[in-house]
């Protein structure tokens, strides 16, 4: 555990949108933890902010590679300067790139993929699936697809 405060320091890290929407409905998971948010927009500080420090890393996907290049250099400067001792990520790329490095810093990784996904995990969720303490889908039918993949209930 690291040495934030005493409490265990957690990362929330979602991208704008459907996935910071879908986060915030679990925000009782963190209460009372040493926090801090990445998110890909500054349109998200104001929402996060009560949360603890936010830092916008920029918004990548698999056709941008060199702003995914950007983002992870982004995200690096923030894992590796905060040191969370957990992850919370709704995704989407920049949520699995701070899972990762978290990761490999020794951080436990809980991942909680869109409930936009009826039918199978998202391409975020499949990336995170080998490395992830936690992943939970938001339907029955997809967790019951995967080995490490559990479901106890939706969000929204």
């Amino acid at each position: 555990m690291s040495q934030h405060k005493g409490k265990l320091r957690v990362c929330l890290a979602a991208s704008t949108g459907g996935h910071l929407t879908q986060l915030l409905c679990v925000q009782e998971s963190w209460k009372g933890y040493d926090t801090f948010c990445v998110t890909s927009k500054e349109v998200a500080v104001a929402r996060l902010e009560k949360y603890g420090k936010v830092y916008v890393v920029g918004d990548c996907n698999r056709e941008h590679p060199l702003r995914a290049i950007a983002v992870l250099f982004r995200c690096m400067k923030v894992i590796f300067r905060e040191k969370p001792d957990v992850v919370i990520s709704t995704g989407a790329a920049p949520g699995v790139i701070c899972c990762f490095l978290a990761k490999l810093i020794g951080a436990k990784v809980t991942w909680l993929d869109s409930i936009a996904n009826t039918e199978k995990l998202s391409m975020s969720g499949r990336m995170i699936r080998p490395f992830a303490d936690l992943i939970l889908s938001q339907w029955s039918e997809v967790a019951k697809k995967y080995n490490n993949v559990s479901y106890v209930g939706n969000v929204i």
